[in-house]
């Protein structure tokens, strides 16, 4: 298959291509020049496989022009190693819980998708891949993880200063071998845009090999489209209709969950819920889209003011917006508000972190109006990465899983880099081979 840029659908590349460079020449982001569609009869059939026998046909559907079935059950092997169960945490509202992976957030999905493939299509060059990642939270941990170790690759990590959670840092910033950690002296917008910037530097490009695994990549991207298979398999099928809300920041998620839809999943409707970083969310009710400096809050892998994934969600309903705002309802909310419902849904028995608080704040606010939906909120993370926010809002001790405790006894090594692209130049001109 081809995959075309956002910024020029003449302009088109292999999938090799589209994964090793990340973000196309122009600035466009990559999408798949068709989407496959399943039968219904199939998607039927899906609540009787496994969450890996979904992901084979999936999987198989997209990438089965260039990969063999040997490499897309071993890619789907690698990435779903871990379950994403649905919970119900009241009548007809589910969350999926997207935080079982080995650094407790969705991004392990995408991040370890991404590797694999990478590792499949770089198996025969002999020049040093640098995967570039700007990180607002768990992005960073998510890469970092999914690609330590991995031959021929290295991963920059460029992070906002006191601006990440300490358990988030932990679990990047000790890791060592392949994985460095650059502490920029400014917002996550600063760190994507000196990351973007890299990419298209044409002198940097003739003498190093970079890639990005943020979500603008498709290899990052796309895979998280199983998850909402998986869940939807799951939902009870009483003839309701299905609401997904996802917490969003670079919107990445709900554009893969957007995707599935466009496969044949019957999803009825999308809730695009944000902190009071809501750009996308007032041009959903109306207003011109403009980017914003990101401002700080407790669901801080959402303090972005400048979505890179809404071309892809205008692509996906052909550059129509009017097509996206009758499919997707946007909302945002205050700190105060997310610890409020925090403390509310405590009581029903369930723990949410700040970026699923959010997700259940723009479901439950959706089903108002529309009670006759199901809903599924995703809940992103595990309340652990967020403890002190969580423990502070609810008054009371968060019990970290083992895996997030053994990161706490790392030492955190990390490089200052000023806000200034040209000292990050500066940085990646010293690695040249």
């Amino acid at each position: 298959m081809r995959y075309y840029s956002t910024n020029n659908p003449e302009h088109k590349v292999s999938l090799e291509e589209a994964v090793v460079k990340g973000l196309a020449s122009d600035q466009g982001l990559y999408m798949p020049e068709k989407i496959p569609s399943l039968s219904k009869e199939l998607i039927e059939q899906f609540s009787e496989m496994s969450f890996q026998e979904i992901g084979y046909r999936v999987m198989g559907a997209l990438f089965s022009e260039d990969l063999t079935e040997k490499q897309i059950r071993d890619l789907v092997d690698h990435t779903l190693v871990f379950d994403a169960p649905i919970v119900e945490v009241e009548e007809g509202v589910y969350s999926l819980e997207l935080f079982h992976g080995p650094t407790l957030a969705f991004k392990d999905f995408g991040a370890r998708f991404c590797s694999k493939l990478m590792s499949l299509l770089l198996t025969d060059s002999e020049k040093k891949v640098r995967v570039l990642v700007a990180t607002s939270g768990d992005t960073g941990s998510a890469v970092a993880n999914g690609f330590l170790g991995v031959k021929g690759v290295e991963v920059i990590i460029l992070f906002p200063k006191g601006k990440v959670s300490e358990l988030q840092e932990k679990q990047f910033t000790t890791l060592g071998q392949n994985i460095t950690a650059l502490e920029v002296d400014g917002v996550f917008d600063d760190c994507q845009r000196m990351v973007k910037q890299a990419f298209l530097d044409e002198e940097l490009n003739q003498s190093l090999l970079l890639t990005s695994a943020n979500s603008i990549n498709i290899a990052r991207w796309i895979p998280q489209a199983l998850y909402y298979f998986y869940a939807y398999s799951r939902l009870p099928k009483n003839g309701k209709k299905s609401a997904f809300a996802v917490p969003s920041g670079n919107f990445g998620n709900i554009a893969a969950g957007i995707l599935a839809q466009k496969m044949g999943l019957p999803i009825d409707h999308f809730v695009a819920a944000t902190n009071v970083n809501k750009v996308v969310p007032e041009f959903l009710n109306g207003e011109s889209f403009k980017a914003m400096p990101s401002i700080a809050t407790i669901s801080n892998s959402m303090d972005v003011g400048n979505p890179s994934n809404f071309p892809r969600l205008l692509a996906l309903y052909d550059n129509s917006e009017e097509l996206l705002k009758s499919h997707v309802t946007g909302y945002y909310y205050s700190d105060e508000e997310t610890k409020k419902v925090m403390q509310e849904v405590k009581t029903k028995g369930y723990t949410l972190d700040p970026h699923g608080a959010v997700g259940y704040l723009g479901l439950k606010n959706f089903m108002k109006n529309y009670p006759d939906y199901q809903g599924v909120f995703l809940e992103t993370a595990h309340p652990g990465k967020f403890r002190d926010v969580v423990e502070e809002t609810l008054d009371e001790k968060v019990v970290l899983p083992e895996r997030l405790e053994a990161f706490m006894v790392g030492v955190k090594k990390s490089e200052p880099l000023a806000n200034d692209y040209s000292a990050f130049k500066d940085f990646l001109k010293s690695l040249e081979d």
